[in-house]
């Protein structure tokens, strides 16, 4: 028996204005992690995942990051598309542009990609199917919950709510903003028009997610000190 048809969105096209000056001259979906853009790190999460066709959004800089998708396909594997967005349309809105990417398929994974993470989309994938909620939200145990989407689990792991950068947190498991979505649902969230999932969409959907806790590295590569951080870990050996 055949598994899911996974599809995939990479939410990539964000300026990367905390990293600059460097984001002046790469996007920041293709920074260096330990001799690597982060897109090859998640090129290889979804293709241990099975992922066959995935979709990059672009704005800032969209050159190299078509030039590492006709790389990419040429090796093989997991199949990359380009979106371009003239104006930046808010990661909800991405959604709404890509609703088509879900007609072929029976399962969605959203990734922002300007994450670098361990996380097994596998298992992911798999957790999805285990359970008969049509969200799956990828959550890690965060250090600032304030700064983070803060998700109160059920017993049963359905998220019960979410806030985004509470200012009472009720726990420490963060979105990790890694969804597994099916299909229908992702139609449905690009019909709603919102701006920002994290605000716009995410509250709205307590009761129909459960969490997926990713227990291995998960890390933003959004300023300086964090992409340092993130080269001092691997160096580490931290995988």
């Amino acid at each position: 028996m055949s598994g899911p048809r996974v599809a995939a969105l990479l939410l990539a096209g964000g300026l990367g204005t905390r990293l600059r000056p460097l984001t002046d001259r790469v996007p920041k979906c293709l920074v260096p992690v330990g001799g690597r853009p982060l897109l090859d790190w998640w090129r290889d999460s979804l293709d241990a995942a099975g992922v066959r066709r995935a979709r990059i959004n672009t704005h800032h800089l969209p050159d190299p990051v078509r030039e590492w998708i006709r790389a990419s396909n040429a090796r093989g594997g997991v199949r990359f598309e380009e979106r371009f967005e003239p104006v930046l349309l808010g990661s909800a809105g991405t959604i709404t542009a890509n609703r088509d990417l879900a007609d072929d398929a029976d399962l969605m994974v959203i990734v922002y990609a300007d994450n670098l993470s361990t996380v097994d989309l596998a298992a992911a994938v798999a957790f999805h199917q285990g359970h008969p909620d049509p969200f799956t939200m990828v959550l890690f145990e965060c250090e600032e919950p304030r700064r983070c989407g803060i998700a109160e689990l059920a017993p049963d792991g359905r998220i019960r709510s979410f806030i985004e950068k509470p200012q009472d947190p009720r726990g420490n498991l963060a979105n990790a903003g890694i969804y597994v979505v099916d299909a229908a649902l992702h139609r449905e969230m690009a019909d709603r028009r919102g701006f920002d999932i994290a605000f716009d969409l995410l509250p709205s959907l307590a009761g129909r997610m459960r969490g997926f806790v990713h227990r291995g590295y998960h890390r933003d590569i959004g300023t300086p000190e964090s992409l340092r951080q993130a080269e001092a870990d691997l160096a580490a050996g931290l995988r």
